[in-house]
């Protein structure tokens, strides 16, 4: 169940990355707020994939209710709760703003998500 794969590793910091320049870069009305939410589940998607093998399916689907689970405690406004409003970084990473369109963009994030690992199965079924 435990392993190390380099791939998805790789993968992982290089979505990271993407992530902070759009954190740290990029304030316009599309890519950060929209881009940013899709790759955000990809990268989670990926970082567990570089730990644990497995199902791909279950994952993204985990990966999805947690999603999920963020974007609602940003509606009951939690990081107010946690008294960590002023705090940036907290702000940055749990969010303070609850938006639909957020759900809409982890849903796209993880159907991209699938839709890769299914044309990376098919490749690998073909080339054996």
């Amino acid at each position: 169940m435990l392993r190390f794969n380099k791939i998805y590793f790789l993968l992982t910091i290089l979505l990271f990355c993407t992530e902070v320049i759009i954190a740290l870069f990029v304030h316009d009305n599309f890519i950060r707020p929209y881009f940013g939410d899709v790759l955000v589940v990809i990268l989670i998607y990926c970082f567990i994939q570089t730990f644990f093998n497995l199902s791909k399916t279950k994952t993204a689907i985990y990966v999805l209710l947690f999603a999920f689970l963020v974007e609602t405690l940003q509606y009951f406004n939690f990081i107010t709760f946690l008294g960590l409003e002023n705090n940036k970084l907290a702000k940055t990473i749990i969010g303070n703003s609850f938006f639909f369109h957020d759900l809409i963009a982890y849903v796209a994030g993880i159907l991209i998500t699938l839709g890769i690992e299914n044309i990376v199965s098919k490749k690998k079924e073909t080339l054996q």
